[in-house]
């Protein structure tokens, strides 16, 4: 503890009144001397330490590949998904039993190794939207938006005065749990917290355009799956009608400055890449389960074929 309390960090008139055994231990230079070395001048700045791959990917005209969590419910699937190559993940409440704990805990740990959270809520409520970003989301993922009055609700929900309504909360995960001031942390966590809107049927995709006008949506997310289902040609994802929704969609979002995500169709390469070619650059490449059974799937067929049994 003399070693401590001697160090070089400490001033000589430190030492010169008798200190107790105590003393020197309760001290704050003896349990902590580098509390001596630290300014808050030297921090990080706030938009150094906020990192969103999704925005930095999409201004650079660069695809950003999304993994869906629906299964796994532990904070291995943050690093898993890191290290299979992805720039994103999102937890998808709308169809999984997730709680927000566990959906918090998967999103700090995305957070820790670089890897940009987001989550699909059940509903775009301020009570579900607040509190997955309060968890440690950079975005949220709204489902069923129609029209430019529920764009709005979402966008109010997801973002901090002036451009919503939501609530100021301290020592938020993105910051790494330091607070900054409020006016230069709302400022940049709005900036890079993404609000993606989910065209999932005709309504949707009709008003499209006035979607991508509000201010504050980011991308317009083509639900492919459901929009066929509600166009009549479920699973037909190589109908025209398709290919004309995507069109149209890509070009209101570009004239906006927003940019559009596929869903639905990382089973189909072909008609994916052709809408990325497009301009759809936010992709939801397949989920846990899909890749557990797809690869269980083939390898007990190899293994069979192997045995010849």
């Amino acid at each position: 503890m003399a070693k401590v309390l001697n160090d070089e960090h400490l001033r000589p008139q430190d030492d010169i009144l008798p200190r107790t055994k105590t003393q020197s231990i309760l001290s704050t230079r003896a349990l902590c001397p580098l509390a001596i070395r630290f300014n808050y001048s030297t921090r990080r700045k706030v938009n150094d330490i906020i990192q969103n791959n999704v925005t930095s990917n999409l201004a650079a005209g660069k695809p950003a590949v999304s993994f869906q969590v629906r299964l796994v419910e532990s904070i291995e699937i943050a690093q898993i998904a890191k290290s299979c190559g992805y720039d994103t993940l999102y937890i998808d409440l709308e169809h999984c039993m997730h709680s927000m704990h566990q959906t918090s805990q998967i999103c700090m740990a995305a957070l820790a190794v670089g890897i940009t959270p987001f989550v699909r809520v059940p509903s775009y409520a301020p009570e579900y939207v607040s509190r997955v970003l309060d968890g440690g989301a950079m975005g949220i993922i709204a489902p069923h938006v129609s029209n430019r009055n529920e764009a709005e609700r979402v966008v109010a929900a997801a973002k901090f005065p002036p451009l919503g309504d939501r609530s100021v909360s301290i020592g938020l995960p993105q910051l790494k749990f330091q607070n900054y001031p409020l006016a230069e942390a709302r400022r940049e966590l709005n900036a890079k917290t993404t609000v993606v809107t989910m065209l999932e049927g005709p309504d949707a995709v009709d008003n499209a355009e006035e979607i991508a006008a509000v201010e504050g949506v980011d991308i317009l997310f083509i639900g492919t799956n459901d929009l066929c289902a509600q166009l009549g040609i479920d699973g037909q994802f190589d109908h025209p009608k398709v290919k004309e929704i995507y069109a149209h969609v890509t070009a209101v979002a570009r004239k906006h400055g927003k940019h559009v995500g596929v869903g639905g169709l990382s089973g189909h390469p072909e008609l994916l890449t052709q809408f990325v070619k497009m301009g759809a650059l936010y992709i939801s490449a397949g989920s846990d389960l899909q890749y557990m059974v797809s690869g269980a799937t083939a390898r007990t067929k190899l293994l069979r074929s192997a045995l010849n049994v």
